[in-house]
C-alpha cells in the first residue's frame, strides 16, 4: 500500500475517532459517562452544556483533520488536548476511564497514529511533491 494511501486511511480513522467521540458520545448523550467526567471536574450545574460543548468542539476537530488545512499545528493540537485530557482525567476520575488506567495506554497510541500520520507520512509525501 502507497503513503499516500495509508495517510487517506489513517487520516479518516484520526476524523472518525474525533466525530464518534464528539457527536454519539457526547452530543447524542448515548455514553453518560462522559458527561460524569465533566461533571465530576467541572462541577454539576453546567456539566450536560460543558459536554455538548465539548463534543462539539471535538466534531470541529474532525472536519478540520479531515480538511488537512495547517496540518502540522492540527496534529500538534490534537496531541495537546489528548495529553492535557488523559492527564487530568487518570488523575482525578480514574474510576470512570473505560479501561481505568490503561486508557493512557490507549492515549499513547492514538497519540503515536496522529503523529505518524502527520509528521513522517505526510512529510515524506511533502518531500516527493517538492521533487
Amino acid at each position: 500500500m502507497s503513503d499516500k494511501n495509508k495517510h487517506k486511511i489513517f487520516t479518516y480513522v484520526i476524523a472518525t475517532v474525533w466525530l464518534v467521540n464528539g457527536l454519539v458520545c457526547k452530543v447524542l448523550h448515548l455514553v453518560p459517562r462522559h458527561e460524569q467526567i465533566v461533571s465530576r471536574i467541572l462541577g454539576d450545574i453546567y456539566s450536560r452544556p460543558f459536554t455538548i460543548l465539548i463534543g462539539l468542539l471535538e466534531i470541529v476537530m474532525a472536519v478540520w483533520v479531515l480538511t488537512n488545512y495547517k496540518s502540522k499545528f492540527n496534529a500538534i493540537a490534537q496531541i495537546t488536548v489528548i495529553a492535557t485530557m488523559n492527564i487530568i482525567e487518570l488523575f482525578l476520575v480514574p474510576d470512570l476511564l473505560l479501561w481505568g488506567k490503561l486508557n493512557s495506554f490507549f492515549a499513547l497510541l492514538f497519540i503515536g497514529l496522529i503523529y505518524f500520520n502527520e509528521f513522517v507520512l505526510n512529510k515524506k509525501l511533502r518531500f516527493k511533491v517538492q521533487q
